[in-house]
């Protein structure tokens, strides 16, 4: 059995996580809108251009790094240029 005043301090850190949570959720959300919109086209394209079975699967895996893709080629035609 807690005492009271333990039972209180427990409460009292759950709720302040739970709202640093909801302010850190908050605050992030349109970039994690943009990255699943990149997401999913990404995904789209990639599989639709795919080969086969394995170049699909390959394609998802891309997809998860589509930002780093992205920068990666700038930087190579940015290079050539």
């Amino acid at each position: 059995m807690l005492l009271p005043g333990l039972w209180a301090v427990r409460v009292n850190v759950v709720v302040h996580n739970q709202n640093a949570m909801k302010r850190e959720i908050q605050s992030g959300g349109a970039a994690g809108a943009v990255y699943g919109l990149g997401f999913i086209g990404a995904t789209v394209y990639f599989v639709s251009h795919a080969g086969g079975f394995w170049m699909g699967v390959w394609g998802i895996l891309k997809a998860m790094v589509w930002p780093a893709l992205l920068v990666y080629e700038a930087f190579e035609y940015l290079n050539a240029v």
